[in-house]
């Protein structure tokens, strides 16, 4: 086992493995789907996609939930101090984030942490907005 702890990986191996780990939710699944339809390699009956071994934990691991949406509902009554805490939170123009606003329902923010989408649910909602998290 002590073996184990000192091997030294391939850097393609590690490239590949830190960015399978990075995967948000969406595009764990599609890389699920690229597999299946692209090299015939279904997914397990859990969902996850069969590999053997070790590697196994790690795209159990990819599955996992650590990676959230902000998604703007509605506007409310304060669109304008809704579009200015749109432009803050993604330093978009005025255009593009009137044009966001108007738009909702429509991700805000993707693939932050739990803390960073509830502080900014919390932003958008103190101007107003109506907001989800994903």
């Amino acid at each position: 086992m002590a073996d184990e702890t000192t091997k030294q990986w391939s850097p393609e191996i590690s490239q590949l493995g830190d960015s399978i780990v990075k995967l948000t939710l969406m595009q764990a699944k599609e890389l699920g789907d690229y597999l299946k339809e692209v090299h015939g390699i279904e997914p397990a009956a859990g969902g996850a996609v069969m590999m053997a071994g070790p590697a196994a934990a790690a795209g159990e691991a990819a599955v996992e939930k650590t990676s959230f949406d902000v998604i703007l509902k509605a506007a409310g009554e304060k669109k304008i101090q809704v579009i200015k805490e749109v432009r803050a939170l993604t330093g978009l123009g005025l255009k593009e984030a009137k044009d966001l606003v108007e738009g909702a329902p429509k991700a805000v923010k993707e693939g932050l942490g739990k803390d960073e989408a509830e502080a900014a649910k919390k932003q958008l909602e103190s101007a107003g907005a109506t907001v989800e998290i994903k």
